[in-house]
């Protein structure tokens, strides 16, 4: 079974250089295109413009954090329907519990391999 990512608008949003280089390369190899955003503020302005087709989102990060991000997103009438993946260096249940209260679709922990980032998308693009 092949994944047809071709023209897939993927968002990830990060502070880490790292984390957004690493899902970034692992994307581009599957054929989609990414948008990275380093806070929710620079998210939200390129979501609008960009429109993603799904969007992964750090919990951890300053100014804006991702509960808020994906609530913020998930309250826009145009982009409700845009599954939210939280992004988290902690398994906890708190912050499942808290990611789901928000809205988001999924959680995944963070180092995450590249076959957890494609099956998230897999999962709520194809499904």
């Amino acid at each position: 079974m092949t994944d047809n990512f071709q023209d897939l608008k993927v968002m990830v949003i990060d502070d880490s250089k790292t984390i957004r280089r690493t899902a970034e390369t692992l994307l581009k190899k599957a054929g989609c295109e990414v948008i990275t955003a380093t806070d929710g503020f620079d998210a939200l302005a390129k979501i609008a413009d960009s429109k993603p087709n799904i969007i992964f989102v750090d919990i951890m990060m300053p100014r804006l954090d991702g509960y808020q991000t994906c609530a913020l997103i998930k309250n826009n009438s145009a982009f409700k329907a845009t599954p939210v993946i939280m992004l988290s260096s902690k398994d906890g249940l708190f912050d499942k519990a808290k990611g789901r209260i928000v809205g988001s679709d999924e959680y995944l922990t963070k180092p995450f391999s590249k076959d957890e980032l494609l099956g998230a998308i897999r999962q709520h693009i194809n499904g």
